[in-house]
């Protein structure tokens, strides 16, 4: 090949053509690449317009909602604290509402979404907002139980409470207290649930069992202990925290006035300092299961039990029932004063008479008796 040649080759590359030779044309563009990005345009356009749509539905036709009283059944838990919004949200996610603002919205201008209470509420399926806030707002729905246990309770009467609060049987309640050691107790109980079933209300949950029920009930009086520094404030006193309940639960049964609570765990530190029986009623009582009067007959004060005060010294070896922290307060908080006994003269305002002096106490019970020959109250 000449240089002539490289020459030719050279021109056809940048300048015109000679006669008898055609240049090679350029390669056409697809059409491809420009239908794509108008598909992708409409697509988008038509996504827009349905968001618009859907927008303007809602605001026109408000958000979206079932119909109707909805179907089958479901539970719904109310908690403490919750707010419209955390209702609705609870709601939607079981699927009892179709949508978190069509609820949301009415429990804003409707007055009976504030009449909500914590809780579980047997409702249904796919119900309208209005269905599912009317259902909420009725008490009448409310499918857990509430137990109340009151302060000074003994274990037989928290089973009545159980039982009647709850759809718990008693045969389920005592196969539970026939295991104790289930119950979370502490070694200091000794098994023994009398005293560690702390006195509050309590809100049973669908299935619960009574054992879970217990052991809430136990949990409760181990976190008032703490709440409440018990060990540390009982040893300031120069007795065991276990020591500090039983007191508790003794002034539960021997005073009924709040002014008189201290002034009873007073009385009850005295004697144990002067080595004196406590000789308290309410012992006997717990022992004979005596009930309606605040006497004792002798034959209830000869028993043997270890819990009888009239016929053994020192506290009794257990609660004789449930103390609540105003007389855990006490037991921990005891008065000032050299009194050694005392005894009501009036039953129903609770007025209590307390003294130094046996003599003095023996007039102070001639009072109470004399109260209680006119008076049905005890």
């Amino acid at each position: 090949m000449t240089d002539s040649g490289l020459d030719l080759l050279a021109g056809d590359s940048g300048g015109p053509t000679r006669p008898g030779h055609r240049r090679a044309s350029a390669p056409q563009k697809k059409p491809g690449g420009r239908k794509f990005v108008t598909i992708a345009i409409v697509i988008a356009l038509i996504a827009a317009g349905w968001f618009a749509w859907g927008k303007a539905s809602t605001w026109l036709n408000g958000p979206p909602d079932y119909q109707g009283q909805g179907t089958g059944s479901a539970t719904a838990e109310v908690k403490q604290g919750d707010n419209g919004l955390d209702i609705a949200k609870m709601l939607k996610k079981a699927d009892i509402v179709k949508s978190v603002d069509a609820f949301y919205q009415l429990s804003i201008t409707d007055a009976r979404a504030a009449q909500i209470q914590p809780g579980f509420y047997k409702l249904r399926k796919q119900m309208s907002s209005e269905w599912a806030l009317r259902e909420l707002a009725d008490k009448g729905n409310r499918v857990e139980g509430k137990v109340v246990i009151p302060e000074g309770s003994r274990v037989g009467q928290i089973v009545t409470a159980i039982v009647k609060g709850s759809e718990l049987t008693e045969e389920e309640v005592t196969a539970a207290l026939d295991k104790p050691e289930t119950l979370g107790l502490p070694d200091s109980a000794g098994n023994n649930p009398e005293g560690y079933l702390f006195p509050a209300t309590y809100t049973i949950e669908p299935d619960a069992t009574a054992e879970e029920l217990l052991q809430s009930m136990v949990k409760k009086t181990l976190q008032v202990e703490q709440d409440l520094d018990i060990e540390a404030r009982a040893m300031a006193l120069g007795i065991t925290k276990e020591n500090a309940l039983i007191v508790a639960s003794l002034i539960e049964y021997e005073a009924s006035r709040e002014e008189d609570l201290a002034k009873v765990a007073r009385v009850i530190y005295n004697r144990l300092d002067q080595d004196m029986p406590l000789q308290l009623d309410s012992t006997v009582s717990y022992v004979s299961k005596r009930e309606g009067d605040v006497w004792t007959t002798p034959e209830e004060r000869n028993s043997e039990s270890e819990y009888n005060t009239y016929q053994r010294q020192g506290l009794p070896p257990g609660p004789i029932g449930s103390p609540g922290e105003r007389t855990i307060e006490a037991a921990l908080n005891p008065a000032d004063g050299p009194w050694l006994y005392f005894v009501p003269i009036n039953f129903e305002t609770g007025e209590t008479l307390f003294t130094q002096s046996y003599a003095e106490h023996l007039k102070n019970v001639e009072v109470s008796k004399d109260y209680c020959r006119t008076s049905e109250i005890c």
